[in-house]
């Protein structure tokens, strides 16, 4: 099964040079790696101490920040390595102030694993919440270099745990141990023998409890929100947005809206605009503006909704109406907002215990989204009452970076 393995991976390898012609985003996949080991040999000496860090796109980045950071200060002399599979993590995040070296992960072939770890030579390994690269894992094993898995969720559906997937199930031997989720994560690994796990909790609370500390003002916001009650709306899909532009257009409420798309191509934030009937600017268009006078304002830019969530009221946050589903919750909850979501959402535990709790509402059609709105609108006491449950439901799942840093430096030798 690892040959099969091998030959897939290879097959992939030239798979994707071919399709990359006719895509830009795997053409940023293949160019990004044409030169990963000539900067690692550059970057690194053979006498620098390193630590790799490895996440899979950028919610896995953000997952991972909180240990990041801390281990950065825990371990001063050492050089942080972050590697990403894919390119909306690392084209978004390249050049983050956490790491020495960003690189993209070069495919997972026996070549490439043995040539990436003996350039690295890390003294620890993080891979984070999953990706499991057999050769990577099998060469970190050879090695006997301490790796570890953090915010791990395991689900019964995984190749781990088929009859055919022990190819699989043995990479997870390299692991010394496993900070998972969920008890449910740490019974199936229990199946599997794996005794050497931790119910942590997921980071995510840790790294978005932390951005209350920060300056999160936006001048620009300010002026547009008028002390108008506000909808700020996080990672929408065309299909959140023709609901969401249905009640744009026909409340007649006291309500102004904060649109920020998941996909900010300049054609599609052209269509957005012009489907809404109300007064609408981008952000892009916003100097010069009077920014009050406007009823919508459409983020096409990157890499502030968590600020602007901060001014939200009200929240809405995309994807609940695709595969896997909603996009990452918990940014507006540390604010204490309300939120709406579709009906996609099952797959995301920390979504699932906030429609359980009332603090977030699943909606599956524009009549509930036109229902849930107004009633957050038209109730102050409701919509209190819900953030309330947002903000003290972050802070009571803090703790998981410290769980995984106090083991570390206790089992270190």
């Amino acid at each position: 099964m690892f040959f099969l393995y091998n030959l897939i991976v290879i097959f992939a390898d030239f798979a994707v040079k071919f399709l990359a012609v006719f895509s830009p985003k795997l053409k940023l996949f293949v160019d990004g790696r044409k030169t990963v080991f000539d900067t690692l040999a550059s970057k690194i000496k053979p006498d620098d101490k390193t630590i790799w860090f490895h996440a899979a796109s950028l919610g896995e980045y953000e997952q991972g920040l909180p240990v990041i950071e801390k281990m950065k200060l825990q371990f001063p002399n050492h050089k942080i390595i972050l590697t990403f599979f894919s390119p909306s993590g690392f084209e978004v995040r390249k050049n983050n102030a956490v790491a020495d070296v960003t690189i993209y992960l070069p495919l997972d072939t026996k070549s490439n694993a043995k040539k990436f770890v003996d350039l690295v030579h890390p003294d620890l390994v993080f891979f984070i919440k999953y990706e499991y690269w057999p050769n990577y894992l099998h060469v970190l094993k050879t090695h006997a270099i301490p790796t570890y898995l953090i915010s791990g969720i395991f689900r019964e559906n995984q190749l781990f745990f088929k009859w055919y997937g022990s190819f699989y199930r043995k990479a997870l031997d390299t692991f010394v141990h496993f900070f998972v989720q969920n008890s449910h994560s740490k019974e199936l690994l229990l199946r599997l023998g794996k005794s050497n796990v931790t119910v942590s909790g997921d980071t995510r609370f840790d790294r978005v409890a932390t951005i209350l500390e920060k300056d999160n003002h936006l001048d620009f916001i300010t002026e547009f929100k008028d002390n108008i009650l506000t909808i700020v709306v996080g990672s929408c899909w065309p299909k959140d947005e023709s609901l969401l532009v249905e009640f744009i257009n026909t409340t007649t409420l006291p309500v102004k809206f904060i649109l920020a798309p998941h996909n900010i191509k300049a054609e599609q934030i052209q269509e957005l605009k012009q489907s809404i009937t109300k007064k609408t600017v981008l952000f892009s268009e916003k100097a010069g503006q009077d920014l009050a006078d406007f009823d919508v304002f459409i983020i096409d830019t990157i890499g502030i909704l968590t600020k602007i969530y901060s001014e939200a009221d009200i929240a809405y946050v995309g994807g609940g109406f695709g595969n896997p589903g909603v996009h990452n919750i918990l940014e507006p909850a540390t604010f204490g907002v309300p939120i709406v979501i579709g009906p996609n959402y099952s797959h995301f535990a920390e979504a699932t215990a906030l429609v359980n709790m009332g603090g977030c509402i699943s909606i599956a059609n524009a009549k509930e989204l036109q229902d849930q709105f107004e009633n957050l609108i038209q109730n102050v006491t409701i919509r209190e009452e819900k953030g309330h449950i947002c903000s003290t439901f972050v802070q009571m799942n803090v703790g998981a970076t410290a769980q995984i840093l106090n083991y570390i430096e206790k089992n270190q030798p």
